[in-house]
């Protein structure tokens, strides 16, 4: 088993990650469905078939490693549009997770790095930073901001559904380790929504919507063409 000693944090800030994921490890907490069997690991390999999530690996093919994963231990690559980086550990990467209703990412920001407006449709989420200081905000659908600066040990959570966004205020990298109740939230990244959809959404609703001219579309267009996150 690869060590999980993330060299990133004191005992203490670790042990605050770790009963961020037993709270929402509870059913209480839980956004996907219960599951029915002691573990269903995630054949990310089977044919495509409907269900909501994935199949399950036989069972004689399944493997302790199938419930650890060492992902968020290697620091991620900030140089980009918005100098963030964020390394999921969702059912994707983690088979072991399918069906149990949690997940977990590592989100790495250099200075001045910002993680930009975004939702989560399918999970709340929460978070304790690790290392720097951000400042976390949401909005709520009444259009009201909540928001504050976080330093290092401390935790912060946002309600499922809620644009969102974390900005890197301190004077050096910062680093929050992040937790989800779904498998796979998902993420809605408002500007590679809004100007980098495919197709595109016509100029002439987000001209009116925002009340921008045409030039500002698609200057704006120019910067999402790829995207420089992925969730």
């Amino acid at each position: 088993m690869a060590s999980m000693g993330l060299s990133l944090s004191s005992p203490s800030h670790l042990l605050l990650g770790m009963v961020v994921l037993w709270l929402l490890s509870s059913p209480a907490f839980s956004a996907d469905p219960d599951p029915l069997q002691d573990f269903c690991v995630a054949d990310l390999n089977a044919a495509p078939i409907s269900v909501n999530g994935f199949p399950c690996k036989p069972i004689t093919n399944v493997t302790s490693d199938d419930f650890f994963f060492d992902g968020l231990i290697k620091e991620g690559n900030t140089t980009n549009t918005f100098g963030v980086n964020v390394t999921a550990g969702d059912v994707r990467s983690f088979p072991g997770l399918n069906t149990l209703g949690i997940s977990m990412n590592r989100v790495d920001f250099a200075p001045g790095g910002v993680n930009p407006p975004h939702s989560h449709p399918r999970a709340t989420e929460t978070g304790v930073v690790i290392k720097g200081k951000l400042l976390v905000g949401f909005v709520t659908t009444g259009n009201v901001l909540f928001s504050k600066v976080v330093t290092t040990g401390q935790v912060f959570v946002i309600p499922r559904g809620l644009v969102h966004f974390q900005l890197n205020v301190g004077k050096g990298k910062a680093l929050t380790i992040t937790a989800f109740n779904s498998q796979l939230p998902g993420a809605s990244v408002l500007p590679f929504a809004l100007f980098a959809s495919n197709p595109s959404i016509p100029d002439e609703v987000l001209t009116k919507g925002f009340q921008i001219d045409d030039d500002v579309v698609k200057s704006i267009r120019s910067k999402f063409g790829v995207q420089a996150i992925i969730y």
